[in-house]
């Protein structure tokens, strides 16, 4: 049998002291001034010598696991998978390991998973709510440090790390405008979450003051119908000469599903149609039109949320939310 690997070993290995050590693998090095270099030495060494740490000595002796939880809307999603990496590094960098789960939109997959960390014992959880969780979320947050992300619930005693949504999707109108599109349509999710209305509060905004007198247009998809109801929208928008000129999709996933409704139909964008997305996706990079986008800064929120999240932990901060601001990435489908 395999000797178990010690916190004597890591010392010696790594010709530090077993305090330093110690301090490092219980994410307390800088209450104890260790440098960020030495730190970084300890973790690798740790990883090389494939440490395994006595979980349960540990939450004996601290009452902390060093884990917390993240729960996505889907983990497939470029955008989701961009902010789980953000969130594990940065929590890998305070010495917590992160137990990550999809919930698909879906409200009895999402308190599954929440109860599921519960019961492995996190100290919080960072999760992208879906709809009807709210009441579930508020008991929750009362017993164990929350930080939402992505979107956000009207209740300000939870943190919350999001995107200034209204005024990302008010930009897109207006660029746009600036290209010479008037019949501009958004398509996004029915839904009644919060970042979700403010996107469509933002473009309806821009539709009235950028062109009064023009007909807003807002198509509305089911998540688990994305496909059907996508190519039922995009039907009633694109035929005749009073089609729409430009499209704004809400979402990264809603992109993807309208892009593949253009190439099945021969529709050249931006010569029959002007795009603009929410998030990148590096499918967008191979389509022949690469897609104006709205960028949301999702790495910097994934660690912004670890870090309000360590700090409603250690109780040395209390719940805010804190908006990010989009950048608009210009390219070929406006024309």
């Amino acid at each position: 049998m395999a000797k178990k690997i010690s916190i004597t070993d890591i010392a010696k290995q790594a010709g530090v002291s077993i305090a330093s050590v110690s301090y490092v693998l219980n994410g307390i090095e800088k209450e104890k001034r260790v440098s960020a270099a030495i730190a970084d030495k300890i973790r690798e060494t740790a990883i090389l010598l494939n440490y395994q740490p006595n979980h349960i000595a540990q939450n004996l002796k601290n009452g902390s696991t060093k884990t917390i939880g993240l729960i996505v809307a889907d983990i497939a999603n470029t955008y989701f998978g961009d902010m789980a990496k953000a969130v594990e590094e940065e929590a890998f960098k305070n010495g917590y390991t992160v137990i990550l789960g999809s919930s698909d939109e879906n409200p009895r997959k999402s308190q599954l998973l929440v109860d599921t960390l519960v019961s492995r014992q996190v100290d919080g959880i960072i999760i992208a709510p879906v709809e009807k969780a709210e009441k579930r979320i508020g008991e929750l947050s009362k017993k164990l440090p929350i930080v939402l992300v992505d979107r956000y619930l009207d209740d300000e005693s939870l943190s919350a790390v999001i995107l200034d949504n209204y005024q990302a999707s008010f930009d897109a109108v207006r660029h746009l405008s600036e290209k010479g599109y008037r019949r501009i349509a958004i398509i996004g999710y029915k839904s009644s979450m919060i970042h979700m209305q403010e996107r469509l509060k933002g473009y309806n905004a821009a539709m009235r003051e950028l062109h009064p007198g023009v007909q807003a247009i807002v198509g509305e998809v089911r998540y688990t119908k994305i496909e059907q109801d996508m190519h039922d929208i995009l039907d009633r928008l694109t035929p005749g000469n009073q089609r729409t000129e430009a499209i704004i999709f809400a979402t990264n996933s809603l992109t993807v599903a309208g892009l593949y409704y253009f190439q099945q139909k021969q529709i050249k964008i931006p010569d029959d149609l002007a795009l603009i997305g929410f998030d990148g996706n590096v499918a967008f990079d191979f389509f022949y039109a690469p897609l104006t986008y709205i960028k949301q800064p999702v790495r910097a929120m994934g660690r912004k949320a670890v870090k309000i999240l360590l700090k409603n932990i250690s109780g040395t901060e209390t719940p805010h939310s804190s908006k990010f601001g989009h950048k608009l990435i210009e390219r070929a489908s406006c024309g």
